[in-house]
């Protein structure tokens, strides 16, 4: 279970060695909702909401992953157990990988893996619009090429060839939410991903989920081990979490097709974001909206996985682990 605390002013502490969330209605009047601390996950915290130092700890008794988020969905910080359980040896592994032919290997099947779940997505799409055939077979067509080609990139490291990859990745990119938009409904096509701002309410949900998944992502490399700075194919700039951006690009699909569901169903309108002079952002109904959505694909839903039946979030939890497991020579 996860506790999402993004309304204005919501308190979440503890009672009775539970999580209780005190919310004050407009009447005056107190709303709370208690959580038994074995049962939560994670706790993700938006600005302008309020955390005791009683619940922080009974949190870390029962190594519950507490983020903070901005109100847009991206990650501020977080706070986890002292026990990572992570290991030197990966780590230094890790950094050897990242700068030989191996490391090279596994961004391309990270951005093959991507590209793939893409096109699955689009030809499921191309199922129940026999309309669009001929748009969506062209997209399909120019993103399978995209595959080939990166698949084709050889080099010694993948510093070598990293703009290319990242040019192929973004030309696909494109191609698929060109067709994602296409195959909506006219009032929610949008032009194009944009994220800091967002210009439209599909990709100010596509950001707050992305955001979102980054702090799954993270959690999942520091329980296996895996050093979240310590890219193979983005940058390792100051403070950047290169292999969370690295790494999240196999699971983007969990969000794009939670997204694209709420606007094909129509189950999203215009009280579900705001407008601003500098774009548009979700309202605390768009992210509550969002969230149980996400949720209920994530971590109720399951899929079939390595040969095993898996959740979304155990799935990724079960990559994490076999990479850091290759890092080992496992």
């Amino acid at each position: 279970m996860q506790i999402h605390v993004n309304s204005f002013g919501v308190y979440l502490h503890v009672k009775d060695q539970m999580f209780e969330l005190r919310k004050k209605l407009e009447d005056g009047k107190i709303e709370t909702n208690q959580y038994a601390a074995t049962k939560v996950t994670h706790i993700i915290m938006t600005t302008g909401t309020m955390l005791s130092t009683d619940a922080i700890k009974l949190a870390m008794m029962h190594n519950v992953d507490i983020v903070f988020l901005e109100q847009n969905g991206t990650p501020i910080g977080r706070v986890w157990h002292s026990k990572l359980g992570s290991t030197t040896k990966i780590r230094k592994s890790q950094l050897e990988v990242s700068m030989n032919a191996e490391g090279l290997r596994w961004v391309k099947e990270w951005l093959t893996t991507k590209l793939e779940n893409q096109l699955n997505f689009v030809k499921d799409l191309k199922k129940h619009r026999p309309q669009h055939a001929d748009f969506l077979n062209d997209k399909i067509t120019r993103i399978e090429a995209m595959v080939i080609s990166i698949g084709s990139q050889q080099a010694e490291k993948t510093s070598e060839v990293a703009d290319t990859l990242r040019g192929l990745e973004g030309t696909a990119g494109r191609l698929y939410f060109e067709t994602l938009s296409y195959v909506l409904p006219e009032d929610y096509q949008f032009k194009g991903r944009s994220s800091r701002p967002a210009n439209d309410c599909f990709n100010a949900m596509l950001n707050y989920g992305y955001g979102v998944l980054y702090s799954k992502i993270e959690k999942a490399l520091i329980i296996a081990g895996v050093d979240p700075y310590l890219g193979f194919l983005h940058r390792d700039d100051y403070n950047q979490l290169s292999m969370v951006y690295d790494f999240i690009e196999p699971y983007r699909i969990y969000v794009d097709e939670t997204v694209f569901r709420l606007f094909s169903g129509k189950k999203v309108n215009k009280a579900h974001s705001d407008t601003h002079t500098k774009g548009v952002s979700l309202n605390s109904e768009g992210k509550k909206l969002l969230i149980d959505a996400l949720n209920k694909f994530m971590d109720d839903d399951t899929i079939r996985h390595s040969g095993k039946n898996h959740t979304r979030s155990n799935a990724i939890q079960f990559d994490a682990h076999k990479f850091a497991n290759a890092m080992l020579g496992v």
